[in-house]
């Protein structure tokens, strides 16, 4: 979906490490400022944006050490993003958004799902569907590689994990875009429509809910919450949270690292010419993929107490925004960190997933469905050529593509 114009945002002189602006993400020119912040204020004040006051944290070791002390910098207080909520704002509680202990109880009732013998017992499932889905492209004719393949493949795996049913699926992308669009924040009119869109949301899932009551346990994550101590009981706000935090961590975060195999390695071809030569290197191209692209730029903390972070101080209170997109392109972690390096020793270290007791619950899903994608790419000998720049999300809080134009090769 599209983002209208922001003319309800404060009017203020524009801050150039003011990082929160959407131009930035819509236009690929985020790097710079990132740059500078890391180099020269890894902790950094930003007094004015269109989001109020907050703190960026841009640097890999910094942004490690606020993930490391919960207790401190909290999940709870606020939302998961800059956007702060107003009166009138609906307000869905989710774990992620979430300090111990409760934060432990919802994540272990839906960790099931992504477990070493889960990800076993889905490998086919995703093969063949992967396989299915790049049989059925074009050779040598121009679509959109982030519909037919990146949203596709995405919405497929979210609607086995939610039993939801396949010909509605799409829906699950249409909540997914408009739950992520931070812009939204900025103008109450779309607010108002997204409510409304999300409410909608939240009855067609009540419906799935009801019909699981009093049926045994399935693998789904309904049937999970349901089954649970933690969150049998959830009202209907919290319910719509978790499954929106459900939503947008297995649609956004895979379908935009799918989105970035293509973009990736079409600016690095000496890497793309590597990796089409051995495909030993899928596992870690996988990482260096997501480490290059991280689908979530960045996540919200508050402070529960004055304290200091890099040398400066913060106060109880204030707002801290844990930029991943530039952690992971730090150069002290990461040499050569803007390059796309399907070898790299570290890829592994990088933090899209989130570091500490917030790690991504679903990595392990995620890594399996990008590498398997690669995989059925290479049995096949197929290139994806992007014909086009591609039309990216405009946003400081998803980081990804709207549209991606590409034509298949065979090498």
């Amino acid at each position: 979906m599209a983002t209208l114009a922001t003319e309800n945002a404060p009017e203020h002189a524009v801050d150039p490490l003011d990082v929160s602006r959407p131009e930035l993400y819509r236009d690929d020119t985020w790097h710079e400022p990132f740059r500078k912040l890391r180099a020269e204020a890894p902790v950094h004040f930003c007094e004015n944006s269109d989001f109020g006051p907050y703190w960026s944290v841009s640097t890999y070791k910094a942004l490690a050490q606020v993930e490391s002390l919960p207790d401190i910098y909290s999940s709870a207080i606020g939302t998961i993003t800059l956007a702060d909520l107003k009166e009138g704002d609906i307000r869905m509680p989710m774990f992620i958004a979430m300090d111990r202990p409760k934060h432990t109880g919802q994540r272990r009732t839906v960790a099931p799902a992504f477990t070493p013998s889960e990800m076993a017992r889905m490998t086919e499932n995703i093969r063949a569907r992967s396989a299915e889905i790049l049989d059925s492209l074009p050779l040598g004719e121009e679509f959109d590689w982030v519909d037919r393949v990146s949203i596709e493949l995405s919405t497929q795996m979210l609607a086995i994990l939610f039993d939801f049913p396949w010909e509605d699926r799409r829906k699950l992308t249409y909540w997914s875009d408009w739950a992520g669009d931070i812009e939204i924040a900025k103008d109450p009119v779309l607010k108002e429509e997204r409510k409304q869109i999300l409410f909608e949301c939240a009855a067609y899932f009540g419906n799935l809910w009801q019909g699981k009551i009093g049926k045994e346990p399935t693998p789904d994550l309904i049937s999970m919450m349901i089954h649970s101590d933690a969150m049998s009981h959830m009202d209907q706000m919290e319910f719509l949270g978790n499954l929106l935090l459900l939503i947008v961590g297995g649609n956004d975060t895979t379908r935009n690292s799918m989105s970035a195999y293509a973009w990736g390695l079409e600016q690095f071809p000496d890497e793309r010419a590597k990796l089409e030569a051995n495909p030993g290197l899928i596992p870690n191209a996988v990482q260096e993929i997501i480490r290059w692209q991280t689908p979530l730029s960045h996540m919200r903390r508050t402070a529960t107490q004055d304290t200091e972070l890099e040398g400066k101080m913060i106060r109880e209170g204030d707002k801290l925004a844990l930029w991943y997109v530039s952690a992971n392109r730090d150069e002290s972690v990461f040499p050569d960190a803007d390059r796309l390096i399907v070898d790299r020793e570290n890829a592994r270290r990088h933090l899209a997933f989130g570091h500490g007791i917030h790690r991504c619950v679903g990595a392990r899903l995620a890594e399996l469905q990008i590498g398997i994608l690669l995989e059925e790419m290479g049995k096949r000998r197929l290139r994806a050529n992007v014909m086009r720049e591609p039309e990216r999300v405009a946003g400081c809080f998803v980081h990804g593509y709207r549209k991606m134009p590409v034509e298949l090769s065979h090498y």
